[in-house]
């Protein structure tokens, strides 16, 4: 008895010493956990939130940042990362041959049209967050939140629509108006949530009647084609036919205003004539007779010129076919 109560004594203290050495290292790794948990980086992309006991305490910028260790906790949110949501199929591999899975979504993008026909929809929304503290606190769970509104506002939309529309020309229009509802409703929501863009990826009637629908689009295809290669010859051969007859027109019109032109100069001329004939008519008979027979001797053959009183003329032929 007496040497087992020695041998605890001795043990104690050295017992001791190993609690105190393990308090020690437990003080010290708290102490520097603490201190290297204070301090945190937020990345250029990135918004930073803290919370003291769950309540919301202040946001921080990008760069290092300070809080205090085992209260505060940190919420980093990439407010300037545009992330986006898939309808209709979701990406199953990214990367230069992207692979895409339908099947778990099948359901989501079939939509109901105006003329109660069925579309199949496949679409994107890409968004960012705009306001950290909403996304965080208002409302609970906003990506599904989101998911939810894009697609019944798509419905909304696609439900006053005909399917050719859906299919066709409406589909720029379709996108632009849902950006707009969406953004209206994430608003009023208050999710800290903006939409950049709607982008409608593929748009298709259901597959038993995906065939016919093909086979009416070729039919209004070929349809848009001669129409378009009518116009064409339309544009060729009305415009030349319109040339041709306003240059007609023109040169008729020039034609005439010539003719009208020459016959007042002549009616002028004449005029002045006839006023100096007055003047002197016989001066002015022998002029014109003179002038007249100028011009028209010239572009006569051979001339005989005889008297009045010459009544023979076979002479002169004579001295005429012998010359």
């Amino acid at each position: 008895m007496k040497n087992s109560f020695n041998i605890n004594k001795i043990e104690s203290p050295l017992l001791k010493n190993i609690l105190n050495y393990r308090k020690t290292i437990i003080i010290v790794f708290l102490l520097l956990l603490g201190f290297f948990s204070a301090f945190f980086q937020i990345e250029p992309e990135e918004v930073g939130v803290i919370t003291r006991f769950g309540k919301f305490v202040k946001k921080v910028e990008p760069g290092l940042n300070m809080k205090i260790p085992f209260i505060d906790e940190l919420y980093k949110v990439p407010v300037e990362r545009q992330q986006k949501l898939e309808f209709g199929f979701r990406t199953v591999k990214a990367g230069v041959h992207t692979q895409y899975s339908k099947s778990v979504a099948k359901d989501e993008s079939l939509m109901l049209t105006g003329d109660l026909n069925l579309a199949d929809v496949e679409w994107v929304v890409q968004y960012r967050i705009n306001d950290a503290y909403n996304y965080l606190f208002k409302v609970r769970n906003p990506k599904n939140t989101l998911r939810d509104v894009s697609e019944a506002a798509l419905r909304q939309i696609i439900g006053d629509r005909t399917v050719n529309e859906v299919l066709t020309v409406g589909r720029t229009e379709i996108a632009t108006k849902m950006e707009a509802l969406v953004n209206q409703i994430c608003k009023e929501y208050s999710l800290g949530i903006k939409i950049d863009q709607i982008v409608l990826q593929d748009v298709n009637p259901p597959q038993p009647v995906k065939a016919a629908f093909n086979a009416v689009n070729q039919a209004q295809q070929e349809r848009e084609t001669l129409i378009n290669q009518a116009k064409s010859e339309y544009n060729k051969v009305i415009p030349k036919a319109s040339g041709q007859a306003e240059e007609t027109i023109q040169k008729a019109e020039g034609f005439a205003t010539q003719r009208v032109n020459k016959a007042l100069g002549e009616v002028a001329r004449f005029n002045a004539i006839y006023k100096e004939y007055m003047k002197a008519p016989g001066v002015t008979r022998s002029r014109i007779y003179l002038e007249t027979m100028a011009s028209v001797l010239p572009k006569l053959g051979n001339k005989i010129i005889i008297d009045e009183q010459g009544n023979n003329v076979l002479p002169l032929l004579q001295m005429q076919l012998n010359k």
